[in-house]
């Protein structure tokens, strides 16, 4: 998918994850975040995080994302939580962007890894923003268990590749010199918001703009996603996000 299929397909998310309400504040709690905590966020989406965190814990933070669309949706969300003045929005490449070093007391990548090309480039990418006992998130996907080759075949990726299991995330978190304290997992609930969610947001899409460049596009997302995930996604792959520090 481009990045405006993405657009598309989450006009009508806030959080860009499998994540609901009570998980992200949740994810919070135990990351420490409280007020005067600083806050790192790459590709941070429609900025959800940071400006919840503001809002219920009185931190502040930098959130990065190559979306205008999404960044505007920040914007408006900070200003709507009355955080506007604790939280800021940079445009570009999160890969590319360079962070005061030392400065963060949370450095986060929440779904979206492959800026780094895995977890151990991204970790290269956040660690040095961070603050002598600061908390490092990632937020990945694992498989609950390996896929048949079908389901392989149409994820279009497998075990040992992009992901591992919840112990391989582990092993990569520690090849990284990190230790993993806590964690907080999506549940079939949540994901299920992630997704079906996305079924009804484009259709009326391709409904409200039949004539569309990218109408063919979105079609054969639809198709393809929600097949694959109430074939195959709901019951081998999960999502996380690991709260580690350095050690």
């Amino acid at each position: 998918m481009t990045l405006r299929h993405h657009e598309i397909a989450e006009t009508n998310h806030r959080i860009l994850d499998p994540l609901v309400d009570e998980q992200l504040r949740l994810i919070g709690e135990v990351a420490g975040v409280e007020s005067g905590t600083r806050v790192l966020d790459l590709a941070c989406g429609k900025g959800e995080l940071l400006c919840r965190w503001a809002a219920w814990f009185g931190s502040t933070g930098i959130g990065v994302d190559l979306s205008r669309v999404f960044l505007a949706a920040a914007r408006e969300r900070a200003d709507e939580l009355g955080v506007a003045g604790a939280v800021t929005f940079v445009q570009g490449d999160a890969a590319a962007y360079e962070a005061e070093p030392a400065a963060f007391d949370v450095a986060a990548c929440i779904g979206a890894t492959w800026i780094g090309g895995g977890i151990a480039g991204t970790v290269e990418l956040l660690r040095p923003a961070l603050r002598p006992g600061g908390r490092l998130l990632i937020g990945e996907p694992y498989w609950i268990e390996p896929p048949p080759p079908e389901g392989v075949a149409a994820f279009g990726f497998g075990p040992g590749e992009d992901f591992v299991s919840l112990v391989g995330t582990l092993d990569r978190l520690d090849a990284s010199g990190l230790e993993l304290v806590e964690m907080v997992l999506a549940n079939p609930d949540s994901w299920d918001r992630y997704e079906a969610s996305q079924w009804r947001t484009v259709a009326a899409w391709l409904e409200a703009n039949p004539d569309d460049p990218d109408h063919a596009a979105m079609r054969e997302f639809l198709d393809r996603n929600r097949r694959t995930y109430l074939e195959w996604g709901r019951r081998y792959l999960g999502w996380g996000v690991f709260v580690t520090r350095p050690r």
